[in-house]
């Protein structure tokens, strides 16, 4: 059961998902700052500019991704009834996460080692 592209489907949209929401609260936290004053607003915003945010953008940015083509592969599967391509089209989300991630990813790091 737990190596069926079903259930890696499955772990990696709650684990994406599961990001998402730690991103959202951390989102939060760093605008409520400004909030507290111009200082406190700079301080935080100097914290996420750090190399250990930047690769956390990365992430960010594949779990943005494949969260929502897994979720764009399940309404396709739903609505049409295509279960019979369900594992091609698992590999294919994946793939196509994977490459958007590294056209996204790559700018990012680029970005973070010139400063």
């Amino acid at each position: 059961m737990y190596k069926t592209t079903g259930f890696l489907s499955f772990a990696l949209r709650r684990i994406s998902g599961l990001a998402l929401v730690f991103y959202l609260f951390t989102h939060i936290w760093v605008i409520s700052s400004a909030l507290g004053g111009p200082e406190t607003f700079d301080a935080r915003l100097n914290l996420v500019q750090t190399p250990f945010f930047k690769l956390a953008e990365i992430a960010l940015l594949a779990a943005v991704v494949y969260h929502a083509f897994d979720g764009v592969r399940l309404l396709i599967i739903n609505w049409f009834k295509v279960t019979d391509r369900r594992k091609a089209m698992f590999y294919a989300v994946f793939v196509i996460s994977f490459l958007m991630v590294v056209a996204g990813g790559v700018p990012i790091l680029l970005f973070m080692l010139q400063g």
